[in-house]
């Protein structure tokens, strides 16, 4: 095989950072405090009920994760249209032709691990998301709009704040209450799925391509074709380049 030039380049913005490992770790509260509210545990105390609000904490630090998932959703959207190429909304909207065939490629050879015929580093690394990566962005931002109506829609006949109560006519409009729990509980084992094959994928191609998968959310920064660099956005001082078999 030969050997290949590798430049290290600046593909994932500080904002765009600041909303994954903000996001993943409310959506991680959401669930655990969620599944908590769906099946609350028995809890054997000597002290009066009155006095033992376990549960209400629960309930407060599930909506405090909620306004810190709207705040950072409101901010990726917003940076969408002001971000580097990697960041742009038009990423997530891969339905022209070539796109789908991407999408097709990227399951039968990332997920289902087929063989390919014949290697072609275009269709099989990508410098940002990959389209099925995109594809599956956007169906979870749809996931979090559902998640943010309903939850708030169930919320709002206790809330005392504005925000909630815009969404106090989502429950009737779902059909009652139970509805809209069970919706929301459905959806948050979409994102559950969505987390587990997020993870897989990412470690899936840090291992088997070694270009920084994993660190560039945390650094920004990638290992990426020399030929390719140039096409980054960011400019930063050329370093030596690694050169990989």
């Amino acid at each position: 095989m030969a050997i290949q030039e590798y430049k290290r380049a600046y593909i994932w913005q500080l904002p765009v950072r600041i909303f994954h490992w903000a996001n993943a770790i409310s959506i991680t509260v959401l669930i655990v405090t969620g599944l908590l509210i769906a099946h609350p545990p028995g809890i054997i105390s000597n002290g009066e009920a009155s006095t033992q609000f376990w549960f209400g904490y629960i309930r407060k630090i599930h909506f405090m994760s909620a306004y810190v998932m709207v705040t950072v959703l409101i901010m990726r959207v917003y940076w969408a249209f002001v971000g580097n190429k990697y960041a742009s909304w038009k990423v997530f909207v891969p339905f022209d032709k070539e796109g789908l065939a991407s999408v097709w490629h990227t399951l039968k050879y990332d997920i289902f691990l087929q063989n390919e015929k014949e290697y072609d580093y275009k269709k099989s690394i990508f410098v940002g998301h990959n389209d099925i990566a995109a594809l599956s962005y956007l169906v979870m931002f749809i996931m979090a709009f559902v998640m943010i109506f309903t939850g708030f829609g169930l919320y709002a006949k206790n809330a005392t704040w504005f925000f909630p109560k815009l969404f106090a006519w989502v429950p009737e409009f779902l059909g009652g209450d139970m509805n809209t729990r069970l919706i929301h509980h459905i959806t948050m084992w979409g994102f559950i799925l969505f987390s587990l094959v997020h993870v897989y994928l990412v470690f899936f191609h840090d291992w088997l391509e070694g270009r920084g998968e994993s660190s560039a959310m945390v650094s920004g920064y990638k290992f990426v074709r020399a030929e390719r660099a140039k096409n980054t956005q960011k400019k930063e001082p050329v370093k030596e380049p690694i050169k990989q078999n």
